[in-house]
């Protein structure tokens, strides 16, 4: 923040933000709704990807260990730097080119991220309204259950308020609602095996195995889509009311913990249930008039219209920090170069919902991008968290033996973000061609 000198505050201290006030139960729920989210669908289609049910834990099992770390850095560096958003903490510790690196990868990736919640949203509605208004299969839908019309009157009515408030920690109440939710998606999904679904003959296959190791490791991407909570670590942790690194870590790990249960729930119980004829979408396996199933559409749009909007402050923070930078020395009333006025605010988050709602509307289906979304959440999962470990250990004072194991890991966080991203990113880019 404005003022603070990098390194001022110890690991006990914290980044002076506003009436810093929120719990650390609100703290747990907001990093565990961040995460859960549209990648919940795609977990059982990632255990089949993976190979079976072993392969699958064992990667998520590692990578639960990198995501993790990646919080508890996140957090160790907000102490360090005094700066209180996942790019200030890059940009003041690694210098401006990095930073300029993290705004673009941060807009780019919550952009995508936010279209592909929407797409989400519309297939429920759409799939919704289709149960609730039965007709021919070759008659014409009515206007007003078409897509276009639903999600754009949900965007308005329920999502632009939602994303308005100035403070996240206004999202603790949503929060718990929407993790709610997707925990009856999970639910449902483990009932579902047991009762087994509507017209489904289960039949005995032999155990599967990768096809190659490009077919294991192409879950990572799918993961870090999944488990990525990393964009609010910052927010999150300046927004507590207690903030030391051994709370922050606790916060951290019941979080992560919490949301490992209900995807590997998810991911195990619907790969039992479908094997290898398991859809990307999960839901979109199952019957269309199954009346468990309808609620789990609806509530687990409701689960993703409550992530949208903690996605959209953490864009407008990106967005407010270059109005920041750019307006401050305009002519005209300060209130209107404000970039945390209300009018700056508001015309910023329409402007958010606006274009990715046009984008979800009217592009092509997003399926196959979603592991370049999953490439680049690799950015703040393992390369910018290893990089932002080697440059603040140098601003505290720390013994050989930890700077030399502290290094050793932020250089083994680097490499094996940049791994995943290299990999994800081709994969996406032959599958579009």
């Amino acid at each position: 923040m404005e003022g603070q000198t990098p390194g001022s505050g110890g690991l006990s201290e914290k980044p002076a933000t506003a009436s810093p006030g929120l719990s650390s139960l609100g703290a747990v729920f907001i990093l565990l709704k961040s995460a859960l989210g549209a990648g919940l669908l795609n977990f059982p289609w990632a255990f089949h990807r993976a190979g079976g049910v072993a392969p699958a834990f064992l990667i998520e099992l590692v990578s639960l260990v990198f995501l993790i770390s990646g919080l508890v850095i996140l957090g160790y560096a907000a102490s360090v730097s005094g700066q209180a958003t996942y790019q200030g903490v890059v940009g003041g510790l690694c210098g401006p080119a990095i930073g300029r690196l993290c705004e673009a990868c941060f807009i780019v990736n919550l952009l995508m991220i936010s279209v592909a919640f929407l797409r989400v949203i519309g297939d429920q509605l759409e799939k919704l309204c289709d149960f609730l208004l039965p007709g021919a299969p070759t008659a014409p839908q009515p206007w007003y259950a078409d897509q276009h019309f639903t999600l754009t009157l949900l965007s308005v009515l329920v999502i632009l308020p939602l994303s308005a408030p100035k403070e996240i920690g206004f999202q603790k109440f949503t929060s718990i609602l929407g993790t709610l939710a997707a925990c009856y998606l999970a639910l449902v999904i483990v009932v579902q095996y047991y009762l087994g679904p509507q017209g489904l003959v289960r039949e005995p296959r032999p155990a599967l195995s990768p096809s190659s190791w490009t077919s294991a490791f192409s879950v990572f991407p799918t993961i870090c889509f999944g488990f990525q909570c990393h964009e609010a670590a910052v927010s999150v942790y300046c927004s507590m009311h207690r903030q030391s690194l051994s709370h922050w870590a606790l916060v951290s790990v019941l979080a992560l913990l919490a949301c490992c249960l209900v995807y590997s729930l998810t991911g195990l119980y619907g790969f039992l249930t479908f094997r290898a004829e398991v859809s990307a979408d999960i839901l979109m396996s199952y019957p269309g008039d199954d009346g468990v199933i309808i609620v789990a559409r609806v509530l687990f749009a409701v689960s993703i219209v409550t992530v949208y909007p903690i996605v959209l402050f953490l864009g407008r923070s990106v967005m407010q920090d270059f109005w920041r930078r750019s307006c401050c020395q305009a002519r005209g009333p300060r209130a209107l170069a404000d970039p945390s006025g209300l009018g700056v605010r508001l015309l910023l988050t329409i402007l958010w919902v606006a274009v990715t709602l046009a984008m979800a509307l009217f592009l092509p289906d997003l399926s196959e991008i979603i592991g370049i979304i999953g490439g680049i959440s690799s950015f703040f999962i393992f390369i910018f968290p290893g990089l932002c470990l080697l440059c603040a250990i140098g601003a505290e004072p720390v013994g050989p033996r930890v700077r030399c194991c502290l290094e050793v890991w932020g250089v083994v966080s680097v490499l094996v973000g940049t791994f995943i991203f290299g990999q994800s990113t081709v994969a996406a880019v032959l599958e579009l061609v």
